[in-house]
């Protein structure tokens, strides 16, 4: 899908349920700790809150520890970005290592799934003092900011921990995003960071990215991050560290993990990518040998148990991407075809496609809805439509929605798309519109509206010209919108991408259209805690 490999919040209204306070030392500050719990989300069967720790004093706070019960009937299945510890229903939640110190006049929020539906904590206290604020009782001292003598464990619930109680997006539809396996290098995100960010309760489909297509073969794309890589305690999804002689570690065994605290998710193993996909040429000569190497690599025995079916990203067949394919407009439903006849009904079979809607374009190259028949779900890649491959510009959102006054091409928007596959006979429930969690950028930009020139691409993270969501949000705050989609000029760099606002709008054109819901690439580029995941789900539900 996106670079390396290739080109191309919290929901719901929040309202306030306890608040505790305590002074952080009486001596040397003023002012209160504050503690708030807020509910998210209740749907009888479970609920999602959230809790802010506030430094209200004129000192930082380097450490906090927050002690409540919940009430019988209620108890807390899963957490995220604070280290939770339980004795019967009493809970202890104390600040991660990674979050740092806490400036007066800050908070700080962490989050959890519950079973049962919502009920107010009880005996709340933050730092020792009791709920409602003022001094801790005068029988025992507020603890000073060092951390606790005997501090709870930094690692994730252990494999005993019950299975999360949250629903997917309701009404059926999808919410299906991309792991990038790569990710584990540089960017240091890993399948825990799923778990962690509370991303994975609103998750029905995960997509491993990338296997190979060499020789017209399914293939491993990275043995030591797919099933090799040692996960120590701390970086795995249930706090346990793998061993030396184990059969399966890396991204395949977290996986596993992370699929038995979540059992409501889905993994699929997609191939190709805009990198990988020159394999598939060779594969449509023999399509029954290809789908046979692909059924015996994803039903491997040493992680069978750990993808539901495969997911191809061919870009693009009979069209070019890195390289140009000649297979004929049959090709790609052949292929499909074979998969669907190896893997059978009981396993999943999707596939990213073309989202080019321009008249004689990529869709119309490819016979898809004679495909469709076989694939549980098609995504057309509604974005990366314009972005700093063309260095001059002109300067453009890179998924827009809808078309606008000076698109510099025709058709290259996600309804172009939607609507041309539809009318060709693609089932609209069986498309997922698509989301990118990045941005593309020019530098050398004056012109704050789209169709600036520019010099080149805009710095970025990892690559020119893109940059993940989790940074621009605050490198360069979107200020307008254009086609459905942001952007800013920020300095002399212009940038496009999507905020919970756009996304928004986005999901309810899906829920209009009648799409099977959403997908998004990739994991990494979204905040700590799920800002654009959130989003989505709340709009999908």
């Amino acid at each position: 899908m996106r670079t390396p490999l290739r080109r191309a919040g919290w929901a719901g209204a929040a309202f306030l349920l306890a608040v505790t306070a305590v002074p952080v030392t009486a001596a040397l500050a003023a002012g209160s700790v504050t503690t708030t719990f807020a509910k998210v989300q209740d749907w009888g069967t479970g609920h999602e809150g959230r809790v802010t720790v506030s430094n209200g004093t004129d000192a930082s706070v380097t450490t906090w520890r927050v002690e409540f019960d919940l009430p019988a009937g209620t108890a807390i299945s899963s957490f995220w970005d604070a280290d939770v510890t339980r004795t019967g229903d009493h809970y202890v939640a104390v600040k991660k290592s990674w979050a740092g110190p806490l400036a007066p006049g800050t908070s700080f929020s962490w989050g959890y799934n519950g079973t049962g539906g919502y009920r107010a904590p009880l005996n709340c206290t933050v730092n020792g003092a009791p709920c409602g604020g003022g001094t801790p009782p005068p029988t025992t001292a507020a603890p000073t900011t060092a951390a606790p003598t005997t501090a709870p464990p930094t690692t994730a619930p252990p494999t005993t921990a019950p299975p999360t109680t949250a629903p997917p997006p309701t009404g059926g539809k999808k919410l299906v995003g991309y792991f990038a396996e790569w990710g584990v290098y540089a960017r240091n995100y890993h399948v825990k960071n799923i778990h962690t960010s509370g991303s994975a309760d609103k998750l029905t489909h995960i997509l491993y990215a990338f296997g190979n297509t060499a020789g017209g073969r399914c293939a491993i794309g990275d043995s030591y991050a797919d099933y090799d890589k040692a996960y120590t305690a701390a970086d795995s999804v249930d706090g346990v560290a793998d061993t030396w002689d184990q059969p399966l570690r890396g991204s395949f065994n977290q996986l596993r993990k992370l699929k038995r605290l979540h059992p409501q998710l889905k993994v699929l193993w997609s191939f190709g990518g805009w990198t990988w996909s020159a394999g598939f040429t060779q594969a449509a000569q023999n399509p029954a040998a290809f789908a046979d190497s692909c059924y015996n690599l994803v039903k491997d025995p040493r992680w069978a148990d750990v993808f539901d079916g495969i997911d191809i990203d061919w870009e693009y067949p009979n069209a070019c991407g890195l390289q140009c394919d000649a297979s004929g407009p049959n090709a790609f439903k052949n292929v499909v075809s074979a998969l669907r006849n190896r893997f059978g009904a009981g396993s999943l079979v999707t596939a990213a496609i073309t989202a080019d809607g321009s008249n004689g374009g990529k869709i119309d190259a490819t016979d898809y809805a004679g495909a469709a028949g076989n694939l549980d779900w098609l995504m057309p890649m509604t974005y990366d439509y314009f972005g700093a491959f063309n260095p001059q510009g002109p300067t453009a959102p890179h998924s827009p929605l809808t078309s606008y006054a000076g698109i510099p091409q025709a058709g290259f928007y996600a309804d172009a798309a939607i609507q041309k596959l539809k009318s060709k006979g693609v089932p609209a429930g069986k498309l997922l519109l698509g989301i990118g969690f990045y941005g593309r950028g020019w530098t050398g930009v004056t012109q704050a509206a789209p169709g600036g020139s520019a010099t080149g691409g805009a710095p970025g993270t990892y690559e020119t010209g893109i940059e993940d969501y989790k940074v621009l949000k605050n490198s360069c705050p979107a200020t307008s919108t254009v086609g459905g989609t942001a952007y800013a000029l920020c300095g002399n760099n212009w940038w496009s991408y999507d905020t919970p606002a756009t996304i928004g709008g986005k999901m309810s054109y899906a829920k209009g259209q009648g799409l099977g819901g959403s997908f998004f690439w990739e994991l990494s580029g979204d905040t700590g805690n799920g800002e654009l995941i959130t989003a989505m789900r709340s709009g999908l539900g």
